[in-house]
């Protein structure tokens, strides 16, 4: 039985939910599960973006059946090649044969380890800034969090799919969009649990993806985990501005003590130091 929504009057989410894993990626505690999605757009030819974990395959294959209601897929744009995002290459591949695929430089090889897959001329690699069938524009996003990671720009519609970043932990709950849901109490703290470990270490590279970001007019956007933003962009777009440059989000002094038994000066200069770095004296 199928279970997709409409994202725009030719976009159809086609991706499904997980609740049942218990750590993601085999190290972080996921207890509101997961969500994997993924974008079907239906317009004079047909583009999946990005695939699923092979864990929801079959529904992800029910899904995507139910939208194409007959027709073929013609493309499958791939902005990220970690596993619970390319699982399905293999078996869409197998299922319509004629499928062309579209990636950058870094993609391919990573596809030919995974699968060993002869594509033949089935490939279509795409540089940075290229734009494909009119509408859709490349963005590199190397580093957020792994080094083929891209994005893909509809011009049309003004979707930014955009790979890992902007997602979350915690499954949808019967809902997909950002002002459908209690964001704050529901998956702010998934939100940023999940920047923090997923895509922390490099804020740097998120920065060079928010300069890029802020030339395009964005409507929606479609992140491969979590809840898509259609509404309040601004807000999601300044949490990932503090989150990359390591700025706080609240104002606060923290107060430590040090054992009696530690080096007590040395933790006192160390407490001063952290406090100075916020505009406290000692």
């Amino acid at each position: 039985m199928h279970c997709v929504r409409k994202v725009t009057e030719d976009l159809y989410w086609v991706g499904s939910n997980d609740r049942r894993l218990e750590l993601f990626e085999n190290i972080f505690p996921i207890q509101k599960g997961v969500s994997y999605n993924s974008y079907l757009l239906l317009d004079e030819k047909t583009v999946l973006f990005d695939t699923v974990d092979n864990a929801v395959g079959r529904q992800f294959l029910e899904n995507i059946a139910a939208v194409l209601n007959g027709r073929t897929l013609d493309y499958l744009v791939i902005n990220h090649m970690e596993p619970d995002h390319c699982a399905l290459i293999e078996d869409l591949h197998l299922r319509y044969p004629d499928m062309k695929l579209i990636g950058n430089a870094k993609t391919f090889p990573m596809i030919d380890q995974f699968y060993g897959m002869d594509l033949g001329d089935k490939k279509i690699i795409i540089k940075e800034g290229e734009t494909f069938s009119c509408t859709l524009h490349f963005v590199m996003a190397p580093m957020v969090h792994w080094p083929e990671a891209m994005m893909t720009y509809d011009e049309t519609d003004k979707v930014l799919f955009s790979a890992d970043a902007f997602g979350t932990f915690g499954a949808l709950d019967g809902v997909i969009f950002n002002d459908e849901m209690d964001f704050d109490r529901d998956y702010l703290d998934e939100a940023r649990r999940y920047y923090t470990n997923i895509v922390g270490k490099y804020g740097a590279s998120v920065q060079t993806l928010l300069k890029k970001a802020a030339g395009l007019e964005i409507a929606v956007i479609c992140p491969l985990h979590g809840p898509i933003w259609r509404e309040n962009l601004s807000y999601i777009l300044e949490k990932y501005q503090k989150w990359s440059t390591y700025e706080a989000e609240d104002q606060a002094v923290v107060i430590m003590y040090a054992s009696m038994y530690g080096n007590t000066a040395s933790a006192a200069d160390a407490l001063a130091g952290a406090l100075a770095v916020r505009g406290v004296k000692k």
